[in-house]
């Protein structure tokens, strides 16, 4: 058993506000540190388990639903896992938080959409404003900030490095199975 205790930290925001970079430059430097990590990515699951589903909100929740139900799979086994979804709606959100209980953390990537659609790594901001990406989060569907995560991150503003050492630190922090009086 590594010295952790197992976890889902979901991060949450607009295409372009580095959930992808930072999910997977977290969990190898957990990795670097003992934890055994995995990182569940929308766009990856979206090319197998979820290849079935559009963008219609109903599509997007089943999207979820399964990623939380792997998420928790992953748990399970004792690894640290790391969801990288955009999860446009609290009510998704807030469902995950309820049917995942405290193995559940929520991270949310505050970062403008005007600065996310400068990012635009996949030029997705650009096909939907051309129309080739119908119910794109952001610009003909909404996303709905986070009331209350766990931990909210400023991507537009802090660099990469504080990003990452920010979630490192928070999982370290939520994942120690250092329990007062086990020295």
């Amino acid at each position: 058993m590594k010295d952790h205790t197992p976890g889902i930290y979901w991060i949450s925001g607009l295409s372009g506000s580095g959930k992808t970079t930072l999910s997977t430059a977290a969990a190898a430097r957990l990795a670097d540190l003992g934890y055994s990590c995995l990182v569940l990515d929308g766009d990856t699951l979206r090319r197998g388990l979820c290849a079935d589903l559009g963008y219609s909100q109903a599509d997007r929740e089943e999207n979820i639903q399964r990623a939380g139900e792997v998420a928790r799979i992953a748990a399970s086994q004792g690894h640290v896992c790391l969801c990288a979804f955009i999860t446009p709606y609290e009510a998704m959100r807030t469902r995950l938080r309820a049917s995942l209980g405290p193995l559940y953390h929520e991270i949310y990537l505050d970062c403008p959409l005007g600065v996310c659609m400068e990012r635009d790594p996949k030029h997705n901001y650009a096909k939907a404003k051309q129309g080739a990406l119908p119910n794109y989060t952001g610009i003909d569907a909404p996303y709905e900030p986070p009331s209350a995560p766990d931990l909210r991150l400023d991507t537009s503003r802090l660099a990469l490095d504080a990003c990452i050492e920010t979630i490192v630190n928070f999982i370290k922090h939520t994942a120690s199975r250092q329990q007062p009086g086990n020295d």
